[in-house]
């Protein structure tokens, strides 16, 4: 299996010492994060001054989910292409970078969708349960805003669209072309779908992220979700506290 690190950053890093402990830096001099070990979940806002709102934020994601009567102010709108992508490993996990792949309109503002990787198991949970697997479409605005759509997996009937990108996974830090990448493959029939505030869920935690997530999972056969755990089977940040933020639910158009 393939190591949860920065591969190519650490091998050129310096050492930090935390609680007796010595830490790779990258080439940016940051300490590597992981999953597990020294650079785990639990350390990351102690590994760098740039990681802190990983420990403080008081709006991090990922969130356990759960039935709600809250009706969401604004629903997000999905404008997704076709589009040519590029399969990365990047050590953390498998990245689909896209282009010209449309768009996601949240209330006045627009975001380019610029890429989506997955994570087993699931990062946000429901009512406790974790699912085997889960995609975050990632989208950027033009002044810097991020929203997010996570869409879980299940396991049942194999997935079409996964086979394609699975069979493009490059060795670690290399990357390989794909065409006629279809995002809208990965939604589920029924747009229910939770909305939060929330932020990334690795480093360096930055909050204000807009976050949807698919309220029905869809399906990924036994064998799709073996060949990405083969690679990355613990690729999650636990569950946050969701202090004082609000839990709507609603429909994505």
């Amino acid at each position: 299996m393939r190591k949860n690190l920065l591969g190519s950053a650490v091998a050129a890093s310096a050492l930090i010492v935390l609680g007796g402990t010595a830490i790779a830096l990258d080439h940016h001099g940051h300490s590597s994060w992981s999953y597990d070990g020294d650079g785990a979940p639990e350390h990351w806002g102690m590994l760098s001054a740039d990681y802190a709102t990983c420990d403080s934020g008081h709006e991090q994601s990922p969130i356990d989910l759960h039935a709600v009567s809250d009706a969401a102010d604004l629903a997000p709108a999905l404008h997704w292409e076709d589009a040519e992508g590029s399969v990365t490993d990047n050590g953390h996990t498998i990245k689909v970078g896209l282009e010209d792949a449309g768009s996601l309109h949240l209330g006045d503002r627009s975001y380019e969708l610029v890429q989506f990787h997955f994570h087993a198991a699931s990062e946000h949970t429901v009512d406790g349960h974790q699912y085997p697997l889960e995609v975050h479409f990632v989208h950027a605005s033009e002044d810097g805003h991020l929203a997010v759509v996570g869409v879980f997996f299940e396991e049942g009937e194999a997935h079409p669209a996964l086979d394609a990108l699975w069979a493009a996974i490059p060795h670690e830090g290399d990357h390989h072309e794909v065409d006629d990448v279809n995002p809208a493959a990965f939604l589920p029939d029924d747009h229910s779908a939770w909305r939060y505030a929330g932020s990334l869920t690795t480093p360096p935690c930055s909050e204000g992220v807009a976050w949807t997530v698919m309220q029905t999972p869809v399906t990924a056969s036994a064998e799709q979700l073996s060949a990405f755990t083969a690679l990355y089977a613990h690729n999650y940040r636990p569950v946050q506290p969701l202090h004082e933020r609000r839990l709507t639910a609603g429909e994505l158009h």
